[in-house]
């Protein structure tokens, strides 16, 4: 991970951080061979020609940059959460109810 990673994981709102570290943890399980580097301003997992982009924001974090139905299902088992195409807003109150079995697919959907 390069140091413009590590200063963006750095500064995240100590209310989101664990949030942040838990998707970061299960997209490098999923995929230890992952490159880490900052794209657009936020952290971008790269495999292969496929991207997931993991930001943190006022509400928590936000993961983008799948493709269509490349989410698992993940977006029609949780229709609470705010979501646009290839985006999904998580609160840490929300993301406390999904497992990380189910963060772990959509990863793995996005980036396989």
């Amino acid at each position: 991970m390069d140091d413009a990673v590590r200063e963006y994981i750095d500064g995240i709102a100590p209310e989101h951080r664990p949030l942040f570290d838990r998707l970061h943890r299960l997209v490098l399980e999923a995929h230890p061979e992952a490159t880490v580097a900052l794209s657009y301003g936020i952290p971008t997992y790269k495999v292969g020609g496929h991207r997931l982009f993991l930001g943190a924001w006022k509400h928590g974090v936000s993961l983008y940059g799948w493709g269509q139905g490349r989410d698992a299902g993940f977006t029609e088992r949780h229709p609470a959460l705010r979501t646009s195409k290839g985006t999904i807003q998580l609160r840490p109150e929300d993301a406390a109810g999904i497992p990380d079995d189910e963060l772990r697919d959509l990863v793995r959907a996005a980036l396989d």
